[in-house]
């Protein structure tokens, strides 16, 4: 009996100590969590400091060969769409995922977006509502001649040049597109905000699409379901953005890759991200 009680009480023992869950040491040795870095430059064609919000994919090394794609995004702070954006690119190159190549993801700080975004509109209200506005101009002369340049000097970049914008940053990317194509071999449209000034960019020749056309591989654009634009004159997104993906394709590029992508899911605000991951199926990817 008493041998009994003796293995009852060492089982007892041994269940109550395997159940008991070890405390947690602390070890002192929290460190911050590193996604990118802060650069500021001094624009002189803006006359003001900008933030660029700067990711290098993993393995980046200074002391190798390896030269890698850049891609710029508009609206580029830390509290809009750079971390998400970054997580997008990581992700899809992944080796096991593969969807675009390891780049270097360069977030352009947001200072005024009505005055960068925008070129000088004929319409009396859009120019009552953004007093600001109207300066895209000088804002593609910062990307081609300050940006672009400080970025290829200090980074190990190649050839392939990405511009993301969405919204008012979509209009800018198509602007660029039409009027100085070859700043960007890759185009990812997103919602692009074509009411500005009823449309008039629509009615641009693309002589110099024409002419450059041999330099740009791929334009992705992507639109949700997002009615009425805030004009006057009532237009819809849908439509403007199915009229822009036609009057690419009426260049007749061959080597164009163009991609018109309907989201009916997603409304303005939600769009980017579900835009961003479909361009990188396989749309952009070298």
């Amino acid at each position: 009996m008493k041998k009994l009680i003796s293995i009852i009480i060492l089982t007892y023992i041994s269940l109550v100590s395997f159940g008991q869950t070890k405390k947690p040491v602390e070890t002192g040795k929290s460190r911050p969590f590193v996604l990118g870095s802060i650069e500021e430059i001094y624009s002189n064609r803006l006359s003001e400091n900008r933030i660029l919000n700067i990711y290098l994919p993993e393995g980046y090394n200074t002391t190798d060969t390896i030269h890698y794609p850049v891609i710029y995004l508009l609206d580029g702070s830390a509290d809009e769409d750079f971390i998400h954006i970054v997580g997008l690119v990581q992700y899809n190159s992944f080796e096991w995922v593969n969807r675009v190549p390891k780049s270097i993801v360069v977030g352009i700080g947001t200072v005024d977006r009505r005055r960068d975004y925008t070129f000088p509109s004929t319409i009396a209200d859009d120019k009552k509502k953004n007093p600001t506005s109207g300066h895209s101009d000088a804002f593609i002369d910062f990307i081609e001649k300050e940006l672009q340049p400080f970025i290829e000097k200090k980074y190990k970049t190649n050839s392939s040049r990405t511009i993301i914008g969405q919204s008012l940053g979509g209009l800018l990317a198509t602007e660029i597109l039409f009027k100085k194509p070859t700043l960007f071999n890759k185009y990812i449209i997103i919602s692009p905000s074509l009411w500005w000034d009823n449309g008039s960019l629509l009615n641009n020749d693309l002589e110099k699409l024409k002419e450059s056309s041999n330099s740009i591989s791929s334009v992705y654009i992507g639109v949700g379901k997002e009615g009425l634009t805030p004009t006057v004159i009532p237009r819809v997104m849908e439509v403007d953005a199915n009229l822009l993906a036609e009057k690419i394709q009426s260049v007749k590029a061959k080597n164009i890759k163009l991609a018109f992508d309907y989201l009916p899911e997603e409304n303005h605000a939600t769009i980017m991200h579900q835009a961003v991951l479909n361009a990188f199926r396989g749309m952009i990817a070298e």
